[in-house]
C-alpha cells in the first residue's frame, strides 16, 4: 500500500512542478499548437505537457515498483519508444505511417517480451482459448486501437486527462485488491501525473498534453485492460468478475467506442482511418453549445454510467452485455447527432433569412453530410 500511495504522490509532485517550466520553455522556443478550422482553441498553446506526464510517471514507477518485476523493463522500453514518437510529432509532425510503425514496435515489445497477450475470449461469442496467431493479431489490434483512442479523444481541455484518470484509478484499485502491485503502481503513477497535469489543462488550458501524453496514456491503458481481462476472467482469480471482456471495454468505452465509430466512418468513406475530421463526440457536444468543462463532465459521467451498467448486468454474459453497450452507446450518439443537425439547420435558416445565402448553403451541405455519415 505504501508503494502505491508513494508512487501517486511522487508522480504528482514531479509533473506539477515540471509543467510550469515546460510552459516557459515552450513559449521561449515558440513550440505552440496553432489553431485551425478543425481545432477548437483560438490561441496558440504549448503542446509539450506529455513531457511532464512522462517524467512523473516513469520516475515514480521505477522508484516504487517492487524489485523483481521483470516485465517492467520492457514496459519502460515501450514507453520510451512512444515518448520519442510523440515528442517528435509534437515538435516536427510525423506522418501517419511513421507513427503507426512506431506504435507497432512498442506493441511488439509489450507482447513479445512483456507477456501482455489476449489468449482467451472468456466466453465472448462463445469463444474460450484462441490460437496463437489469432491471439497475436488480436492483441496488436487492441493495443493500436486503444493507444490511438486517447490520442483522438484529446480535443477538448481536460477530456483525455480526465478519462485517463478515471480508467487508471479503476484499474489501479482492482490490481491493488488482487495483489498485482506492479500494475497497481503503474496505474496510480499515471493517475498522479494526470492530476498534476490537469491542474494546468482544465479550460482555459495553459498547456496541452500533445501526442506524447495521449499516446502514453493509451499505451498503458492497453496494457492495463489486457491484464485486467486476463486476471478478472480467470476462474481462480482473487476477485473473478463475470463478463470480464465487457467490463474492460466499459472502462474505456468513451475513447474506445468513439475511435471505433470514427475509424469505421472514415474507412466506409474510403479515407485513411487516421485522416482528421470533426466527427468525434466532443466535436458534436461542442456544436450543441456545451463548454469544454461541460463536455468533459458529460463524457466522464457517461463513462462512469457505462461501467456501473456493465457491472450490474455482468451476469448476462460477455456477448449480450457487449451488445447492450454498443446499442446504448450508438443510441446516445444518434440522439446527439439528431439535435446537432437540427441546430445546424436552424442556423442555416436564420442566415438565409438574413440574406447570407453562401454561408447558409455551406452549413446545410455540412449538416446533410454529417447526418448521412452518422
Amino acid at each position: 500500500m505504501d508503494n502505491i500511495l508513494f508512487s501517486g504522490v511522487v508522480s504528482f509532485i514531479i509533473t506539477f512542478f515540471a509543467i510550469p517550466v515546460i510552459i516557459q520553455v515552450a513559449r521561449e522556443r515558440k513550440m505552440f499548437d496553432e489553431p485551425d478550422e478543425r481545432k477548437v482553441h483560438k490561441m496558440v498553446i504549448p503542446t509539450l505537457g506529455g513531457l511532464g506526464i512522462f517524467a512523473g510517471f516513469i520516475l515514480a514507477t521505477l522508484l516504487c515498483v517492487p524489485v523483481g518485476s521483470n516485465e517492467l523493463q520492457y514496459f519502460a522500453a515501450a514507453a520510451i519508444v512512444i515518448f520519442f514518437l510523440g515528442i517528435k510529432d509534437d515538435i516536427l509532425i510525423l506522418s501517419a505511417a511513421k507513427k503507426f510503425i512506431g506504435q507497432l514496435l512498442a506493441a511488439g515489445i509489450i507482447i513479445k517480451f512483456g507477456g501482455i497477450q489476449i489468449t482467451n475470449m472468456h466466453g465472448f461469442f462463445g469463444i474460450g482459448e484462441i490460437p496463437y496467431i489469432a491471439s497475436i493479431v488480436l492483441t496488436f489490434f487492441t493495443i493500436i486501437v486503444i493507444t490511438n483512442s486517447f490520442n483522438l479523444i484529446d480535443g477538448v481541455d481536460g477530456l483525455a486527462g480526465s478519462l485517463g484518470l478515471l480508467t487508471t484509478l479503476v484499474f489501479g484499485s482492482y490490481f491493488f485488491y488482487v495483489g498485482q502491485i506492479m500494475y497497481s503502481v503503474m496505474a496510480f503513477s499515471l493517475a498522479g501525473s494526470l492530476i498534476g497535469f490537469l491542474i494546468y489543462n482544465f479550460s482555459p488550458a495553459k498547456i496541452f498534453m500533445g501526442d506524447t501524453g495521449s499516446l502514453l496514456i493509451g499505451l498503458f491503458n492497453a496494457i492495463l485492460v489486457i491484464q485486467f481481462i486476463n486476471t478478472a476472467g480467470a476462474p481462480d482469480a482473487v476477485l473473478p468478475l463475470e463478463s470480464a471482456p465487457a467490463l474492460g471495454f466499459s472502462i474505456l468505452i468513451v475513447p474506445l467506442f468513439d475511435t471505433l465509430r470514427v475509424f469505421s466512418l472514415r474507412i466506409l468513406g474510403k479515407r485513411s482511418p487516421f485522416s482528421p475530421d470533426r466527427n468525434h463526440v466532443h466535436h458534436f457536444l461542442l456544436d450543441l453549445g456545451f463548454s469544454h468543462q461541460k463536455v468533459t463532465f458529460l463524457c466522464v459521467g457517461a463513462n462512469v454510467f457505462f461501467i456501473a451498467l456493465t457491472y450490474s448486468i455482468s451476469s448476462f454474459g460477455s456477448t449480450l452485455v457487449m451488445g447492450i453497450l454498443f446499442a446504448v452507446a450508438a443510441s446516445l450518439i444518434g440522439v446527439i447527432c439528431y439535435f446537432r443537425s437540427k441546430i445546424k439547420e436552424n442556423v442555416a435558416i436564420s442566415l438565409l433569412n438574413e440574406g447570407r445565402v453562401v454561408k447558409a448553403t455551406k452549413i446545410l451541405a455540412f449538416t446533410s453530410e454529417v447526418v448521412e455519415a452518422d
